[in-house]
């Protein structure tokens, strides 16, 4: 179904996922109108089933417009709605490693972003005080404030749900660190995840950096400290409009393993246990999930959305066919993230 242009979409600067669809947006030349504060309210468009950001208003199947979140499923569906630029490789073994990063980038850098912001006092003070302020440029100092306490309350007291713990602290913050280093090293040597021009793994990644280098203050100390790189790296990403694409760009399907591999070995490590471990509990109706991550105690509440984020990444692998299947298998073989595979097919 065409898209009309320019896309509407409701988000704010400190949601993540706004982000990389704006800067997934400015690359693909696709028009938009981002609406801010209650300007989507204001327009009468609908509301959606999950009060997420961003929020897309898009036609349905019969033509009414619909509110639409998720931001994997859209990048998809603009991919297909609009030509040239596109930012998904067109090998599908490059496409399904692309969409493993994404999904790790998505669902488990953003524990980090969560954790960082609403773990330390110099964080949380940032977020209430500017949050807020995002939303409601024009309220007055006392609903500030207001606001900002409550946000701040709220997600605080929230930090379980994502996994963010005094137990599992420590494995985030290395988890952090140790991407961080990795990410580094990755873009001295190539400028983007997948080659040289960007994916919507780039997008995923930076979206999440937005909030970790650039905002929140202790992340951002690190990555400064040990990823200058990265720091420099997700200024350049957030507006690609102008960057030129050669269609040659993508990394060689031979090189993915050389340049991809400490990556794919850190997804391995850290996000594949806890993806399994989910997994099981919510399949056995447990509300909690308890594994090992990097030798040390992880336990967090069960996460239906994670346990379908694991059932469309073993969909994406078996619509492959044999050939391409046979290539990605090549690529993860050792690295942990082939045990999220159902490979009896």
């Amino acid at each position: 179904m065409t898209i009309p242009e320019p896309i509407r979409f409701k988000g704010v600067p400190g949601s993540p996922y706004t982000r990389k669809m704006l800067a997934y947006l400015r690359f693909r030349h696709i028009r938009y109108e981002l609406l801010l504060g209650n300007q989507a309210d204001d327009m009468g468009l609908p509301a959606p089933k999950v009060g997420l950001l961003p929020t897309f208003y898009l036609p349905g199947a019969d033509g009414r417009i619909e509110a639409v979140v998720d931001s994997t499923p859209l990048i998809r569906r603009f991919e297909e709605a609009f030509r040239g630029r596109e930012a998904i490789p067109d090998d599908p073994a490059l496409a399904f490693i692309n969409y493993l990063v994404e999904d790790y980038a998505d669902e488990w850098l953003t524990k980090a972003m969560f954790h960082y912001r609403w773990h330390y006092e110099p964080d949380v003070l940032m977020a209430a005080k500017i949050l807020p302020r995002w939303s409601g440029i024009q309220s007055s100092e006392a609903a500030l404030r207001r606001q900002g306490d409550f946000v701040a309350d709220r997600q605080v007291a929230r930090l379980y749900v994502v996994g963010s713990s005094d137990l599992t602290a420590p494995v985030i913050e290395d988890s952090y660190k140790r991407f961080m280093r990795i990410m580094e090293k990755l873009i001295e040597r190539q400028k983007f995840v997948m080659g040289s021009r960007p994916s919507s793994a780039d997008f995923a990644i930076y979206a999440q950096l937005t909030q970790l280098a650039k905002f929140d203050p202790t992340p951002a100390a690190i990555c400064l400290d040990v990823a200058p790189r990265v720091y420099a790296w997700t200024d350049i990403v957030d507006d690609l409009s102008g960057a030129p694409v050669a269609e040659d760009a993508w990394l060689d399907v031979d090189e993915v393993r050389s340049s991809l591999g400490p990556l794919l070995a850190e997804v391995g490590h850290f996000y594949v246990p806890a993806m399994l471990a989910n997994a099981r509990a919510i399949a056995s109706g447990e509300k909690e999930m308890k594994t090992t991550i990097d030798g040390r105690t992880w336990v967090q509440p069960a996460f239906p959305y994670q346990a379908r984020c694991l059932q469309w990444i073993n969909l994406e692998y078996g619509q492959l066919d044999s050939e391409a299947r046979r290539r990605v298998d090549m690529i993860l073989q050792g690295t942990g993230c082939e045990s999220l595979l159902d490979t009896d097919r």
